[in-house]
């Protein structure tokens, strides 16, 4: 299983990285409405580059996940009011909604999307996760982990931790 895969299959695992909305602009930039909050099916097809209908079955397949990250469809008087301080010219009798958290959610359940992909695998960069520390190493560039602590076995004679002690 890739590393990114682990977004799609685990809910506790997308939850604990739903707050990190600004790796959307990392990788691309997200069309809003005039409200500037939120987005449509729409933009939200065109953002990852596939159908509306694979949108639409994320949103069928976990709705309630996505409800309670902002997911919002408008209907009847909500929706006239919405679109009257949006300004938004629209005939039709009801809005889905995304906020910036929803799309950061879709990115983690879509499959067959390069651009979800690159989202996810911003949001597993142990780099630019807090907490973790870098550790130099003189034939590979950076050692990174996610709990501070070096892992692994060094593969070359004599490394030296960033401190200047041997790793032997």
């Amino acid at each position: 299983m890739a590393v990114d895969e682990v977004l799609l299959e685990s809910p506790t695992m997308r939850a604990t990285v739903a707050e990190r909305v600004e790796v959307l602009d990392r990788v691309k930039a997200l069309a809003f409405l005039p409200d500037g909050v939120h987005v449509t099916t729409d933009a939200v097809a065109r953002y990852f580059g596939v159908g509306e209908k694979a949108v639409y079955s994320v949103v069928a397949d976990h709705r309630a996940e996505l409800v309670a990250n902002g997911y919002t469809v408008l209907s009847g008087s909500r929706l006239t009011s919405f679109k009257e301080v949006s300004g938004i010219q629209s005939r039709a009798r009801s809005l889905a909604l995304f906020s910036r958290r929803t799309v950061l959610n879709v990115a983690m359940l879509l499959r067959d999307s390069e651009t979800a992909r690159q989202v996810r695998c911003y949001l597993l960069d142990a780099s630019s996760r807090p907490g973790a520390r870098l550790w130099t190493t003189p034939w590979t560039g950076v050692w990174t982990t996610g709990s501070g602590t070096p892992r692994g076995r060094w593969t070359r004679r004599s490394p030296r931790w960033p401190s200047g002690r041997s790793a032997r």
